[in-house]
């Protein structure tokens, strides 16, 4: 079905009946994609559907056999000036929900995450996945269970020795653009997370993520 729009429209998706859709979805369809056709998803399946004949929503048909190609890999992430570039580059590479952590050195604290919500809605739209990844309320960074996490740990790009990243790991964290502090680091360290090394150069916040779900995704 390659080439039909695919639209998002909730958790909950009945096939046989009749869902109302926003005025942006149907002028996309109707105007944009000129069609009356597209899928749908976002209870982790894929459904068809067409425009009623009223034009005033969609009539799902029946489940396609398109599986769910997201993960489970939870991202925890200080948020930065490109959030919105991290969460859709991390919602096309599969993730399953954000975490955002405000840390000693997070000097973003003004997202509008009701943006952000619609950045991973059409990351989702656009990348074949069947369900939307979850943004859960921002956390402090001592208010963090450490004992089961991975963290993109700079301090490797200076010498620094890290540890070999263990299979079946799902939980990343990333630091935000200034790195983790001194104070920071030594919880990282007495807590039993593990720190792992994305190379030998210091990386960009968004582009430290890309590569640590990489890393995450090989080493399953």
């Amino acid at each position: 079905m390659k080439n039909i729009p695919r639209i998002y429209i909730g958790e909950t998706i009945v096939p046989g009946t009749t869902v109302s859709v926003s005025k942006d979805i149907l002028h996309y369809l109707t105007h944009v994609m000129r069609t009356d056709h597209c899928l749908v998803f976002g209870d982790g399946n894929e459904y068809t559907a067409t425009l009623s004949g009223q034009g005033a929503g969609l009539v799902i048909g029946e489940q396609t056999s398109h599986p769910d190609p997201s993960n489970g890999i939870t991202l925890m992430f200080a948020p930065i000036k490109r959030t919105d570039d991290l969460l859709n580059m991390a919602t096309q590479m599969g993730v399953a929900r954000f975490i955002p952590v405000i840390t000693q050195r997070t000097n973003i604290h003004h997202i509008n995450w009701e943006r952000m919500r619609k950045i991973v809605i059409e990351a989702a739209q656009q990348s074949n996945r069947n369900t939307v990844p979850q943004i859960l309320p921002p956390v402090n960074f001592d208010e963090l269970d450490m004992s089961n996490i991975v963290f993109a740990d700079e301090r490797a790009a200076h010498g620094y020795t890290a540890s070999d990243l263990p299979s079946g790991t799902e939980t990343i964290l990333i630091g935000p653009e200034g790195g983790f502090s001194e104070s920071e680091f030594a919880s990282l360290d007495a807590s039993g997370a593990i720190g792992f090394s994305l190379g030998k150069t210091i990386l960009r916040a968004e582009v430290a993520a890309v590569v640590a779900i990489t890393r995450i995704m090989v080493n399953k």
